[in-house]
Parts: structure tokens; sequence; C-alpha cells
């Protein structure tokens, strides 16, 4: 997930050392859009359009002459369309009328609709785009020299490869080259050496405006962006050749669908937008580790809030639908998800935060608590959930490693460093931390399981991910930091509990027939 950059905390990844802390494109089949400038139809004049320029989605019922009514009404409400999922029912709209929302409510064939923000479209706001800890040239020098003859040269340094038997899967599939992972992310570098033999530039795209934007290399996150989806494709699929890691299925194929805008926020609509593009171009899987913005969590009983969630609901399910497997990162706020209740004192953190008090089942963690997404927290080089892990019965799917400080878990050698140790724009390579980093895990186990099994439906993968995880039973008690004080309390039995779920993924057991 994404909750690592400063205040706000927005990708799920820690930042190194564990402080803890465009022109459309193609447009998927059965999408329509309009010009962002294009003018509102008659009558749209009798209302106010001097407001600030907000993104809104509007879920639409019915088919499609109910939509088509709903564009001319959205046209007269002073909006203008961006894109229209009609696929799902969900339409992508701008619009100065300070009162287009509850205006649009109002429309027959309208389920909700709501505003994707609390900033103006123009807002700029946070410049910190999380930090990594590069690999050090005398660290790579030891690896290559202690490299087997059938590793890439970094490979001693990833101990989470055998923590979930990867490198013995190796030794029986790569993986199959007609199964994509898309990374839908900030961005991936398809031209770094360990990524561009296995990228898919045909499943890859810019979704930040909520319209797909497939112009050559719009996907790459830019000179002043989060690194973050670079790191996560590597993990993923970083190809075995002799160059730098090894990815947990390194014969698959990766896209990088951009869903974060260039000040690191990741809005409805472009989310929306990459799950489309995702379910269109066959993807096989997706890697969800973020949040979607504004807020941290997203309650269904607010008009606003409420439209944010049926929108993305109906984008998963539909990607689901389509042959793909939705994993995602649990989040980097040591919280117990199953709670009554959880204080929220980040959101919105587009504007200005107020805390509050929510009940999860009501307001969920999103994409991550949705419907059918298979939820991943982080275990560490020992084995034991990261100190920094979101947790909670009934809510944690599945545990993978997504390393934490090495002063709790450190690894055992050759292994020097208790984070993981993946990819970065430019050919480089580096160490991160959060379920950011246990989520592509996740998703590299269910390519290498859908890969020995071509023909296995969403659910089937799924529930072979499951029965296939390494039972793990709660740490009980759980002193991460070994300060006498229990830092979280795990709820449930050894095969299904709040830390650790249906247990640790088994790379070796998905390349078995």
């Amino acid at each position: 997930m994404a909750h690592l950059r400063s205040g706000r905390a927005r990708i799920l990844a820690l930042p190194a050392g564990l402080a803890l802390t465009a022109s459309l494109g193609l447009l998927p089949a059965a999408a329509s859009a309009a010009p962002l400038d294009e003018a509102p139809t008659a009558g749209a004049a009798a209302v106010a359009t001097n407001g600030p320029k907000m993104s809104y989605v509007v879920n639409v019922t019915g088919g499609h002459s109910t939509a088509k009514a709903v564009k001319k009404a959205i046209a007269a409400a002073g909006g203008t369309v961006v894109i229209a999922y009609d696929q799902i029912g969900v339409i992508v709209v701008h619009s100065q009328n300070p009162d287009f929302a509850k205006t649009i409510r109002q429309v027959r064939g309208v389920k909700s609709a709501g505003a994707t923000r609390t900033a103006p479209l123009a807002a700029q706001t946070t410049t910190d785009i999380g930090a990594e800890q590069p690999l050090s040239a005398k660290e790579a020098r030891a690896a290559a020299d202690r490299a087997d003859a059938d590793q890439d040269p970094f490979e001693p340094l990833q101990w989470d490869l055998p923590a979930i038997k990867a490198d013995k899967a190796h030794e029986k599939s790569l993986g199959s080259k007609k199964v994509t992972v898309a990374v839908l992310d900030t961005g991936v570098d398809d031209t770094h050496p360990d990524l561009a033999p296995n990228f898919d530039r045909a499943a890859s795209a810019n979704c930040v405006t909520g319209a797909p934007d497939t112009t050559d290399g719009s996907w790459r996150p830019g000179p002043t962006e989060s690194d973050h989806g670079t790191h996560v494709a590597g993990t993923i699929a970083a190809a075995k050749n002799g160059v730098g890691i090894t990815g947990v299925a390194p014969g698959v194929k990766v896209s990088g669908i951009k869903v974060s805008n260039p000040d690191g926020f990741f809005y409805t609509e472009s989310v929306v937008c990459g799950f489309i593009w995702a379910a269109e171009h066959g993807v096989e899987v997706t890697n969800n580790s973020y949040y979607v913005d504004p807020w941290l969590y997203t309650c269904k009983n607010d008009l606003d809030q409420g439209a944010l969630v049926e929108a993305l609901q109906r984008a998963t399910r539909y990607a689901e639908r389509k042959g793909a497997v939705n994993v995602a990162a649990a989040g980097n706020a040591r919280t117990d998800l199953a709670a009554d209740e959880i204080v929220d004192k980040t959101s919105p953190n587009d504007t200005t935060p107020v805390e509050r008090v929510v009940d999860p089942e009501v307001c969920p963690d999103v994409p991550t608590m949705l419907d059918g997404v298979v939820t991943v927290s982080a275990t560490g080089a020992k084995g034991l959930k990261s100190s920094y892990s979101n947790y909670g019965l009934g809510v944690v799917d599945i545990a993978a490693p997504g390393g934490d400080s090495t002063a709790f878990q450190p690894p055992e050698a050759p292994a020097t460093n208790g984070l993981i140790l993946s990819t970065l724009p430019g050919g480089k390579y580096g160490y991160k931390a959060g379920t950011s980093m246990a989520s592509p895990h996740v998703a590299g186990v269910a390519a290498l399981i859908k890969s020995t099994r071509p023909y296995a439906s969403p659910a089937a993968v799924k529930a072979l991910l499951y029965k296939q995880a390494d039972d793990t039973a709660c740490t009980d008690p759980y002193d991460i930091n070994g300060d006498g004080t229990v830092d979280a309390v795990c709820e449930g039995g050894k095969r299904d509990n709040g830390f650790y779920g249906k247990g640790m993924t088994d790379a070796l057991d998905a390349v078995r027939r």
C-alpha cells in the first residue's frame, strides 16, 4: 500500500532504513470520451460555472439509453464528460458548478455521484516522493562474488525469495510469457535492463487523467516522480538474465499502468481507468500497492465518498470478470483493520485533514478492503509480521515478505539488509520496505499459478493461492522491538488469523501440477 511519504504516507512502501515513517490515447473498448474543453450543451448557461474545477465520478444504473440520457443531464448541469466507462456505468466528469454533484444525483438513472478529491484539479501539494536505500557498489560486488552459477548477481541478497520458496520454484518454472501482471502504481521504467525483457507495452498506459494515454513511455515515472512502481515491478518479474536481481515470476510479463499524478496522489478516476485498461488488455493479475486518495478510509455512508467506493468496486469486479486476480497491500499504519473503530487523522490528505473516528466496515481502506481483492500483510526476514504492517482477522487474506528494520528482523547471511531489494529507475537497484513490497510477491505467485494452470478462473487462482499458503500461527506475544510492550494482538488460529491470513504465500506449490 501507499502510506509512507512525509505526513501523508501515500504509497504503501516505507522509506529506506524504515523511518516508518497529455494527449488522450487509445481508449478501451466500450469507452467513450469527449474533449476536456468541450462546451456544455444548451441549458448549461443557467447553472454556475465560476467555481473551482473539480473532478467527479457519476455512477449510472441501467443500460446504454440511460447512460446517454445521463450524459445530456451532465452537460446541462455544467459538466464535461472526460470519459464514460460504459462497461461498468461509470462516467468521469469535470465541472466548475459547485452544485454539480447535488444536481446530478437527482437525475433519473444516477445511482451515485461524488467529487474524487477535495482540492481543485490544479492543486499542487506534496513534493516528498519517498526515499530508497541504494545498493552500494561494495555490497553489489560481494553479492556477485557469492552468487551461484544459476543465480543472478544480486540474488544472494534477496532473502525474500527463499522465504516463499521462489528459488526452488524457479528450478521447475519461471512462469509463462502468456501471463501479464499489471502494476497500477507511480509508473514503471521499462528501459531498466531487468524489466525490459519482460515488459508488456500493449498492456501499459498512463491513466492519470482518468482516460488512458498510450503515448510511448507515458507509463514511466517522471524525473521527479516516485520510483515506487519500478521497485514493485522488479519484485514481480525482474528477468532471470544474468543481470541484477530475480523476480518472483521472472518468466512472466509485467506492464505499467500509471495511476499516480506528479504530486503522488492516486485519485479514483485514475484507478478506475487502470482497472478497466488492465481488464480490456487481457491482464491476468493486477498489483495495487497504494490507497485511493484523498481518504485513508472512504466512507460508503457519505454521498461523495460512497460514490467513489461504488465506482472502484465496479472496476475491480469488472477486471475480475474479465480474468484478472486483483492483489493489494494491506497498509503500513500498524492498524487492526478488523477493529470496531479506527481513528483517522490524515484525511482528506489533499487539503486539510480532519480527525474522525470510522467503522472500517462502513469506511473501508480502498482498494485493499474491496470485495474480491486479495489483501496482503507484510513479514520480515524472521517471518514475523512486519512492525508497520496493518493486520486484521477476516481482512488479511495472505502474508508475504515486505521487509522490516534490520534491527528487528535481521536476515541470514549472505543477505545483509532486512528490506526488499529490487529495481529502481535508470538501471539502478535499491531497498524498500512496506506492504507495498509484500503485495507484489503475492502477485508474482498468482502469476505462477496462472502460468501452471492457464485455464484457471480468478476464483480458482485465489483458492489455490490460499490453499497452498504455508500455515503461520499467530505471534503471541508480539513484541517486535523487544521493549517488553505488546505491539499488536493477533486473533485467530494457525490456518487463518489476523497477522498472516491463510499463511505465507508459497511459490513452489504454485508451479506444482
